[in-house]
């Protein structure tokens, strides 16, 4: 590993997942995880977290909206992975599956995600 290469990390949640947001001004609401900073320890969920960008016209967008919402990022820790067959939010942990290979598991129900 190069020193000037930043570290990555593993985390509860992956591009992809159904999350639920557990705290903050969007608390309540869930969404699709659409990318993950793992620099920064946040993710950009679809729907969570709009701000509002005032957006100037451009060359290649004259006809610009002026003000659009867009999704901001949110921290990792204040998301909780949604269970995909119950749908209730659950705590995530890793243990071996039956080929050997480290794979997700709800918490809640026991079973691999």
């Amino acid at each position: 590993m190069n020193k000037n290469e930043p570290l990555k990390f593993k985390f509860h949640i992956k591009t992809g997942d159904t999350v639920k947001v557990i705290s903050g001004g969007s608390k309540g609401k869930s969404g699709v995880v659409l990318k993950i900073d793992t620099i920064n320890y946040r993710a950009i969920v679809e729907g969570v977290n709009l701000v509002k960008k005032h957006v100037k016209p451009s060359a290649q967008d004259p006809q610009s909206q002026g003000i659009i919402e867009k999704e901001a990022a949110i921290h990792i820790s204040n998301l909780m992975v949604v269970e995909p067959k119950t749908g209730v939010p659950t705590r995530i942990g890793r243990k071996l599956n039956s080929k050997g290979k480290l794979q997700r598991f709800s918490k809640k129900t026991n079973q691999f995600i």
